[in-house]
């Protein structure tokens, strides 16, 4: 359980600005729309503050959701009130790549492919990433 912040004015377009914030429903809608399980878990919009709890399906369903519903314009921040352990994400920086954040976070580069499968179907390709977006790292 925690705070995970999100840059508000990066991620995807779900309403007309950054300012705005994203209703509950198109909160909803992305998750649907991404495939992902969001069975057991309640969003709730509060400003630029999403809250995400109740208990998910697993921890990779929980983790996913949090990135889903963060990384996206005019969310600053996702609350998470949710059984588990605590995810490990990564801020995309300028110069990023998937290379060298698997080097920084899981010490090889050549494991960025556990990095691109643990951010699916978020992610659609690994060269499409964008500073400011938020990732998945896996653990174990």
């Amino acid at each position: 359980m925690g705070l995970w912040n999100f840059i508000k004015d990066k991620g995807k377009k779900l309403v007309g600005s950054a300012e705005a914030s994203p209703s509950e429903d198109a909160l909803k809608q992305e998750i649907q729309d991404l495939g992902l399980d969001a069975t057991g878990l309640d969003i709730t919009v509060e400003g630029d503050t999403v809250k995400v709890s109740g208990n998910a399906v697993s921890q990779e369903a929980k983790e996913k959701v949090i990135l889903a519903v963060g990384n996206v314009e005019g969310v600053a921040a996702v609350e998470d009130d949710v059984a588990g352990v605590d995810p490990v994400f990564h801020t995309v920086a300028k110069g990023d790549s998937l290379w060298k954040i698997a080097e920084k976070t899981l010490g090889n580069g050549a494991r960025y492919t556990e990095i691109f499968e643990a951010n699916r179907p978020m992610l659609s390709d690994p060269d499409k990433i964008y500073p400011g977006q938020v990732l998945r790292i896996p653990q174990g």
